[in-house]
């Protein structure tokens, strides 16, 4: 049970991010905005009629999920002592050999040594990012919606004839821009709060 409830919850959580994708265009996490960037690279746009303007992406994306639970099922049960092997192997022999593999696969795909260059390179910043804890998600996200956001933001804008009003007349995209910035402002208050706890803990520790 230790391992199932994780494992049906993962399951269950990447399968409800395909519904705001499929129906309104918004990733959940930066894994759908990975998705969200391949429909885009092939001329799909994500929209409220995605279902039945693409019916056969959007059932082949459900039938391909069903598929890859079968697969799954099958492969894991009787290889599961092959992967408790694996997990034994030390990282100093792992991480060579994965660095490998990524080097091959990269340079399989065209023939071009700036690929390989490009990975190595964001390989190193995602180093970086991770040893002085930036998140990737946002970063993801922000690449992936940030074109989308400008060209709609250009849209509102002239058909608002330059006025930024038009954001906050709609009482939903009021809302929506009232819940972004509680969203962007709760983390700074939560520690400021922290940061005066502790000061008068301080200043109680120091008058006793």
């Amino acid at each position: 049970m230790g391992v199932a409830g994780p494992e049906a919850a993962n399951n269950a959580a990447s399968s409800g991010a395909m519904i705001p994708l499929f129906t309104l265009g918004i990733p959940a996490n930066s894994v759908i905005a990975v998705l969200l960037g391949a429909f885009m690279i092939h001329g799909l746009q994500p929209v409220p009629m995605f279902i039945s303007k693409y019916p056969d992406v959007f059932w082949a994306t459900i039938v391909s999920m069903y598929i890859g639970n079968a697969m799954l099922l099958v492969l894991n049960l009787p290889l599961i002592p092959l992967w408790v092997k694996v997990l034994k192997v030390p990282y100093t022999i792992l991480f060579p050999l994965i660095l490998l593999f990524c080097l091959i696969g990269v340079y399989s795909l065209n023939y071009s040594s700036v690929e390989v260059v490009l990975m190595i390179g964001f390989g190193v910043f995602g180093y970086l990012a991770r040893k002085f804890q930036f998140e990737m998600a946002p970063l993801v996200l922000a690449l992936v919606i940030g074109p989308m956001m400008e060209s709609k933001l250009r849209l509102s804008l002239v058909i608002s004839q330059g006025s930024p009003m038009i954001f906050i007349e709609k009482p939903i995209s009021a809302i929506f821009i009232l819940v972004a910035l509680a969203l962007l402002v709760s983390p700074l208050v939560s520690r400021v709060g922290k940061r005066r706890e502790k000061f008068k803990e301080l200043v109680q520790g120091e008058e006793v």
